[in-house]
Parts: C-alpha cells; structure tokens; sequence
C-alpha cells in the first residue's frame, strides 16, 4: 500500500529486526476476518485500482491465450481483469475468506485453490507463460521458497510480474513517523489495519533493492523491467485532490523477471 494508506490504517506499527521475532506471535495477515471490507476498498482506491492494478496489467501487455497464474490472488480482480483480456488464467490464495470472494466475482467455473505462498504448489513443471504476483511477497521473510516454485510452474521463458512495497517509500514512512528504520536492513513491521469497523493485525517484511535482487537472480530470474509507474490518468479526475497534491509518488516497485 501506498504510505499514505499505510499510516490511515494503522493503529500503532513498530519495527524489528528478524531475531527479534517473538517464538509465538499473535495471529497476523488474517484476511478472513475482514475480507469484504478488504475488498470493497481495494476495488476502487487510488493505489490499489488506478495505480497498482493498471501498471500490471500494461506490464503484462497483450495475454490472449497465455496461461497465467495469479500468486495471491484475493478476490480476484487481477485475475478477472486478465481473462477479460483473453487470458486462461488460475489463481491461488491463502485465505479461503478472500477466495470465496473471487468465486462470487470469477464464477464456480474459475480454478482458484487455498494454497500457502512459499509451500508446494499443486500445478505441474513448466505449466504457466507467465505468473503474476500482485503486492504478495512482502508478506514474507524468506522469498527463496517461493520463487523457486513460482520459476518451476513457468514455462522456460516465462515471465513473472511483481509489485511489491517499494522499499524507499516504506523506510520514508517509518522516518517521517519518527521510528528508527535502516533502509539496507531487513527488518519485519507491524501494524493495524482498521477496515469496516475491523481491525486486523498485519505483519510485513522490508527489504532492500539488492536484497529483492539477489532473491530473484537466486531463484533463476532474469530481471528484464524494474518500473515506477504514474497513476492511471483516470486518477486525475477520480481523486482530484490527492493528484493535484502528489501527481506522481513512490508507492510500489514493480518487476518483470524472466525465467531462463
């Protein structure tokens, strides 16, 4: 999310570094306990529908007939934006709360499964030309696990699209807050969302750019697109105010990230 989302819903957030982890910490990222109110801000906010869902979808480009696979996929509106443009599109998501959700929008038809990122995937070697993950990564502390399955799912020259927090715009945020953040260090952050009268616990890993790097070239990736998109010009209109006050921001960093 965007900082400026980040410090609207957050209650309290604190920073710290991976041994610092509690042995056992409450329950975060819980997305079933609020996912319509989720998904109904993310269908048509500033950062989710007119900056991050549009620059992944031009990074994707012309996708009729490809085989796609959205890695988090949520309630779906990345997904049904890619069938819409002819995709054959599968999609995987750890919260059954959310995917029961992108049922109701993609149909019982849709090839959605309750999987965890970062575990095995139920999908054959070499299925997918392209997967994209859509501001999932973050959520992880180790990323190794995870790319190698999302590269032995692609097909040899496939493609995978990323958006993640952008590293610079969250280590901006924690400084301006007046926390203490070293942007070369990779550190965990908490904080609470307040979405619909509830309120969840979220638990997100910062990394810096080098470290994203080696994480992707370490699992087998060819980094051919690193993009710091502008909103969608329909954001000029929709939300005259936030534009007028920051036409272009850092929010998200995007990938494209070939599979040699």
């Amino acid at each position: 999310m965007h900082s400026d989302e980040h410090q609207e819903h957050a209650g309290s957030t604190g920073l710290t570094s991976p041994s610092a982890m509690t042995a056992d910490p409450p329950k975060v990222n819980d997305y079933n306990s609020f996912a319509e109110a989720y998904t109904a801000e993310n269908e048509t906010n500033l950062v989710n529908a007119y900056y991050e869902r549009p620059a992944m979808l031009a990074l994707a480009g012309e996708v009729a007939g490809r085989r796609i696979l959205d890695a988090g996929c949520g309630a779906g509106p990345l997904f049904a934006a890619l069938r819409d443009r002819g995709a054959i599109v599968s999609g995987f998501d750890a919260s059954a709360g959310m995917l029961e959700l992108a049922r109701r929008r993609l149909g019982d038809g849709a090839d959605l499964r309750v999987v965890d990122l970062g575990g095995p995937l139920p999908y054959p070697d070499d299925t997918f030309d392209d997967v994209v993950a859509s501001l999932v990564l973050h959520y992880l502390e180790d990323w190794g696990p995870a790319l190698t399955e999302l590269r032995r799912v692609l097909k040899p020259g496939g493609r995978l699209i990323a958006s993640v927090d952008h590293p610079f715009a969250i280590i901006t945020m924690h400084r301006q807050a007046g926390r203490e953040a070293q942007y070369l260090d990779t550190t965990n952050w908490t904080e609470e969302w307040t979405l619909g009268g509830q309120t969840a616990l979220m638990s997100i890993w910062h990394r810096p750019l080098h470290a994203m790097i080696e994480a992707f070239t370490g699992a087998g990736f060819r980094i051919t697109v690193i993009s710091e998109p502008d909103p969608d010009p329909a954001a000029r209109e929709l939300f005259p105010e936030a534009i007028a006050a920051q036409p272009r921001f850092l929010c998200f960093l995007f990938f494209v990230l070939q599979a040699d």
